[in-house]
């Protein structure tokens, strides 16, 4: 019997030290997990000199390609647009009665002053530098590749144009609305609406993180995190900005935040909405939960 207990004894302490390790070698992983977002808060904050800067992303949010939750479509529309090659028939399908009017929506009050444009909604990007060259512009359906004369614009629209890289030889109407169409699963539809706008930076922007302060939500232009040693140059710049108070909530799918992924849904005052997701880690994660804390919405249990 006591050769007995002895082995068990044996047996127990290797479980228990076994449990041990393992918990050590978890606390390890979470510990090099840890995360600060000091290094970018003291970039940014002085371009916010008049806020308080509560959290900086430490990773860019995206636009889910896939997302269907709140489609403002009916199921026609997948089968007229599937053989549908002009893209003004999505007028038609997005219940744009008078595109002229839609885009003018969208450009109003788009405005340059002092290198700022306001977008619709009131919220304002930093136009930094002017506009930008455009990407390699490609003919549309049915067009041929030459010749193309450019589209006439007003300096406005062509200062809308510059800044998100649209094609010159195609009308921005069927641009726009080809954005709307294709993202229609994961903002509200309309791009003439604060959420809109948000969409059409992350559309046009890579690597934009964002930034939470005591009165605005921003858009950052800004850069990954240089490796530890190495001179850290970025210069961040603020896209986008929006209001505290038009953000009406802000949702975290129930389960679904989790490590190196936080999808969230932003309902601003206008009704309109957008869905994001934010590869973030959970000490991250935790940091833009208590950054927004006084915003009403659904959030992770703990």
């Amino acid at each position: 019997m006591t050769g007995g207990r002895g082995r068990l004894g044996r047996l127990t302490d290797a479980v228990l030290g076994g449990a041990r390790a393992a918990r050590d070698k978890a606390s390890e992983l979470r510990d090099g997990l840890r995360t600060s977002d000091e290094p970018e808060r003291a970039l940014v904050a002085p371009l916010l000199p008049d806020e308080e800067v509560r959290y900086v992303g430490l990773a860019p949010v995206r636009a889910p390609e896939n997302h269907r939750a709140g489609s403002q479509l009916a199921d026609r529309v997948n089968a007229e647009l599937a053989g549908a090659l002009d893209p003004r028939a999505l007028f038609g399908l997005l219940n744009i009665v008078n595109p002229v009017a839609w885009v003018d929506a969208v450009m109003t009050p788009v405005r340059i002053v002092a290198g700022v444009l306001l977008l619709p909604g009131g919220a304002a990007v930093l136009a930094v530098g002017g506009p930008e060259p455009t990407e390699v512009d490609r003919p549309g359906p049915g067009q041929a590749p030459e010749p193309r004369q450019p589209v006439p614009l007003t300096p406005q629209q062509e200062a809308f144009r510059a800044l998100f890289r649209l094609s010159r030889y195609r009308p921005l109407a069927d641009q726009l609305a080809e954005i709307a169409y294709r993202r229609r699963y994961v903002f509200s539809g309309d791009l003439a609406t604060l959420a809109g706008s948000l969409l059409l930076f992350l559309e046009r922007y890579t690597g934009t993180p964002l930034a939470v302060t005591d009165t605005h939500l921003h858009l950052l232009r800004m850069g990954r995190r240089p490796d530890p040693g190495r001179e850290d140059r970025r210069r961040p710049q603020v896209l986008w900005s929006v209001e505290r108070r038009r953000v009406a909530r802000i949702d975290c799918d129930h389960g679904a935040a989790r490590l190196m992924q936080f999808p969230s849904t932003i309902v601003f005052d206008d009704g309109s909405w957008i869905r994001i997701v934010n590869p973030a880690t959970r000490d991250d994660q935790t940091r833009f939960l208590t950054a927004v804390r006084d915003i009403p919405g659904r959030r992770p249990a703990a």
